[in-house]
């Protein structure tokens, strides 16, 4: 067993984890670690637990240091130094005249490395335009093409129910989503009603999936628009409700009725 901290770089970021070591660290506590690019800083989401050592990536890096208050006013001058490494990068590419869209800048803690983050319909030639931010900065420069989803994540937003976007306050990953998804939960499959404003389908579709996969796995969900006997008469099914596992139905005399999947009977089964 070893014990391990979860720790995040980025407010909805994926979770790393590290060897605490002799530190008292808690969760929310904002530390100092190696990582591949460097010193980084970083907020503890999981405080110090045991796992298995067959549970562990080798090798596990340890925690440097708790941040100190210099520590956080270096975080807040880089802040202040990416909105005008954005800025110069913006006109960068206005005079490359290079089709490209971008969306965010980082500067890693030890500002050994500028990360510029963009989107772009296809591949993009930005060799001119690493050498000229380069110039500029004189530092490490690199340029990511991120998609949709990322976007999304960086720039936030409202989503259709009101609330931030998921991925922008505590989605660590992407999972992926499918149409099917939607159809299993009778959903209408309107692109417009089932895609969020990064034009791909909503990441809560996954969310209770699960649930509508082993209820149909119990029972195959009846289908809407099959006509059916219950024991008022004759009736359609204008809707299903995986959660419940009820199907609505419309009787002759314009009734409505809800009645569980093992009650449903189609009248081809009736003979009729």
């Amino acid at each position: 067993m070893q014990t391990v901290v979860g720790i995040r770089f980025k407010k909805a970021g994926k979770v790393y984890y590290f060897d605490p070591g002799q530190l008292s660290l808690a969760e929310n506590d904002h530390v100092i670690v190696e990582t591949t690019r460097g010193l980084e800083y970083g907020r503890v989401v999981i405080g110090p637990r045991e796992v298995k050592d067959e549970d562990i990536v080798a090798p596990l890096k340890p925690v440097q240091r708790k941040a100190t208050p210099q520590d956080e006013a270096k975080v807040r001058d880089n802040e202040a130094k990416e909105a005008e490494a954005f800025r110069v990068c913006q006109q960068k590419i206005q005079a490359h005249n290079l089709p490209m869209n971008l969306v965010d800048v980082e500067y890693t803690f030890d500002v050994n490395k500028i990360i510029f983050y963009f989107t772009a319909e296809g591949r993009i030639d930005f060799r001119e335009l690493v050498k000229d931010l380069a110039a500029v900065f004189r530092t490490r420069i690199e340029l990511r093409q991120i998609g949709v989803r990322d976007e999304a994540k960086m720039v936030g937003g409202i989503g259709c129910c009101g609330r931030p976007l998921c991925c922008a306050t505590f989605l660590g990953d992407f999972e992926p989503v499918s149409i099917r998804m939607a159809k299993d939960q009778n959903l209408s499959l309107n692109p417009t009603k089932i895609s969020g404003i990064c034009g791909r389908l909503m990441c809560c579709l996954k969310y209770e999936s699960d649930c509508y996969g082993s209820c149909c796995k119990k029972t195959p969900a009846p289908q809407a628009g099959r006509e059916v006997m219950t024991v008022e008469g004759e009736g359609k099914i204008t809707a299903v409700n995986g959660a419940k596992r009820t199907a609505s139905v419309r009787l002759k005399d314009g009734k409505m009725l809800e009645i569980p999947w093992e009650e449903v009977v189609e009248k081809e089964e009736n003979g009729k």
